[in-house]
């Protein structure tokens, strides 16, 4: 059976970045051209970074995509590279692959199935394309290209690709990364596989972009549906596959075929190894660091600051920020009030020895006593409440900041999506920061990747106390999460109904979820959206995170 030499080509790229994501992609070109591949694909719209969003409202923006196209494919030659970009069409746009060989491009794909869904929002910028569909010939071998969404339902241009000729299909991506995510990839992969008979090179991009991480994980299946190669999650670079290829006659109604390169380059050195996939928690995991990573440092920072309470949450943050950034760039504030028990304190300073970062205490106790005095005419004949407690986190998001200002330090915040869902955060208090690292993630799996933190380590990284101690704000006597909220195991599953799985309240009570209990949930989660709006962006996990995946109105009196 033929082989044909296939680099994936899992490319970090930064959106905007036009001359800086060429270099990458020259970079990619010439590492495959050393290995003797004779093709090598790069991700969906890789010129441009994805998603580009209202930049494509820009036209020296688009213009400046197609220069740098131009002068990017003049380098390609003894090899065929497809690279993503924007194609102008009219006055429209497009978003398209570019089969560059010989120095030029010498065949253009345009996305013709365009998602609107979900965080995607596509339709908004491109036309679907509608050209005469063509293949190109690889070394021997008869290449159809396709995008992304082209791929997710049968029929459309992969079928009709493959009944045209193509012997390989390569599909090129920017797939964002939710739970769950890659086990669909390849169950939908496995049908196409199956409808056109025919090999799929899916190649997928890596890295994070805002909200949004993009997990790799690229693969080569074969005709039959069996997985040929499988590419690392959260890992950029060269993807090495040699890759079976059968032979199949041309059609008596063939597409044209667009001629790229007559010869099969002699492969040097090995294929890269197959990935193993990681278990759940390793992945999540791995989306939270990576998105941290990227979101930090594509934005032109290099140290995080993040306030450490002894807490399970700002505890697996913290985590994640060593793991992201190196603890070398991480530094730690312990704010305790009056309120703070002796053992949060010690939980946090332990916290901070066994990671290694650099770590402060100040003591808020003088400003709040401060603020209370200065609010104290305004406080005759009422009992302290929300008020004062709330003042608390509110220094403490004043403290951070200031240090942010202070050392150029990233604030990160620590809320959980339990906690943001139901308000139960201070707004302009511990909401306040640059980028919230588990917005998305649930409080229940918080203390599973806490866990699974330790279990890694092999040792205490979170002290055990802190996942054993009952969840607290402390920002009164004896306070406790269970006193605001029902225990975490049965809010969780009601907001992951009625925020991921948009159920409304008579679903969950007609489900069998405690009338009372769901009534109240639902409407606190409702209520608080205009809360929501404020907090900064944090890494997706889910099918539906509080962003762009979720866009209520937060005046609203529906209430189902």
């Amino acid at each position: 059976m033929p082989q044909l030499r296939l680099g994936i080509a899992q490319t970090n790229v930064v959106v905007g970045d036009l001359e800086g994501n060429a270099v990458l992609l020259a970079e990619g070109i010439a590492q495959a051209r050393a290995a003797g591949c004779a093709l090598v694909a790069f991700p969906e719209l890789a010129l441009t970074g994805y998603p580009p969003e209202d930049l494509l409202l820009k036209p020296r923006f688009v213009e400046r995509n197609l220069e740098v196209l131009a002068e990017l494919a003049a380098q390609v030659h003894g090899i065929v590279a497809v690279i993503g970009f924007v194609d102008r069409v009219g006055d429209a746009l497009a978003n398209a692959a570019a089969v560059c060989a010989d120095g030029a491009v010498v065949s253009v794909y345009r996305k013709r199935r365009l998602p609107n869904y979900a965080v995607f929002d596509e339709q908004r910028y491109f036309v679907p394309g509608d050209e005469p569909l063509a293949l190109v010939d690889v070394a021997g071998v008869r290449v159809g290209v396709t995008i992304c969404e082209d791929a997710w339902w049968p029929g459309g241009p992969m079928r009709d690709l493959a009944a045209g000729g193509a012997e390989l299909l390569v599909n090129v991506n920017a797939s964002p990364y939710h739970r769950g995510k890659v086990a669909q990839r390849e169950a939908m992969l496995a049908e196409r596989a199956a409808e056109v008979a025919c090999p799929i090179a899916y190649v997928n991009l890596v890295g994070g972009q805002d909200e949004l991480v993009f997990d790799g994980a690229s693969l080569v299946i074969g005709g039959d549906g069996v997985v040929q190669v499988r590419a690392p999650q959260y890992e950029d670079g060269l993807i090495v596959a040699d890759i079976d290829v059968p032979a199949r006659p041309a059609p008596a109604d063939a597409l044209p075929v667009v001629a790229a390169l007559g010869h099969a380059p002699t492969p040097v050195g090995a294929a890269t190894p197959s990935a193993v996939l990681v278990d759940d928690a390793a992945e999540v995991y791995g989306a939270l660091v990576l998105g941290l990573r990227d979101y930090v440092r594509k934005n032109g920072f290099a140290e995080v600051v993040i306030g450490l309470s002894g807490g399970i949450d700002s505890s697996l943050v913290a985590c994640v920020a060593v793991d992201a950034l190196g603890a070398e760039h991480v530094h730690g504030v312990l704010m305790p009030s009056r309120f703070s028990s002796d053992h949060s304190v010690v939980d946090a300073e332990d916290l901070a020895v066994h990671l290694g970062i650099d770590h402060r205490t100040i003591a808020i106790e003088p400003a709040h006593h401060a603020f209370l005095e200065l609010l104290a005419p305004s406080s005759v004949g009422r009992e302290p409440g929300l008020a004062e407690e709330n003042l608390q986190a509110r220094i403490r998001g004043t403290l951070l900041m200031a240090l942010s200002n202070m050392f150029g330090w990233m604030v990160i915040t620590t809320s959980n999506k339990s906690e943001s869902a139901v308000g139960y955060s201070t707004l302009y208090g511990d909401s306040a920061g640059g980028f919230a690292v588990i917005k998305d993630v649930p409080k229940t799996l918080v203390f599973s990747l806490a866990a699974w933190v330790n279990e890694r380590a092999g040792q205490a990284r979170i002290p055990t106390n802190v996942l054993s101690k009952p969840p607290s704000a402390e920002l009164r006597p004896d306070q406790r999460d269970d006193q605001s909220l029902p225990p975490y195991d049965e809010l969780d599953p009601i907001l992951a109904a009625y925020v991921e799985e948009d159920r409304t309240a008579a679903d969950l009570i007609e489900a069998g979820f405690d009338a009372a209990l769901v009534r109240r949930i639902t409407q606190l989660v409702d209520v608080n959206e205009y809360k929501r709006r404020q907090f900064p962006p944090g890494v997706r996990i889910t099918t539906k995170a509080f962003g762009k995946d979720r866009r209520l109105p937060i005046t609203n009196r529906f209430r189902g």
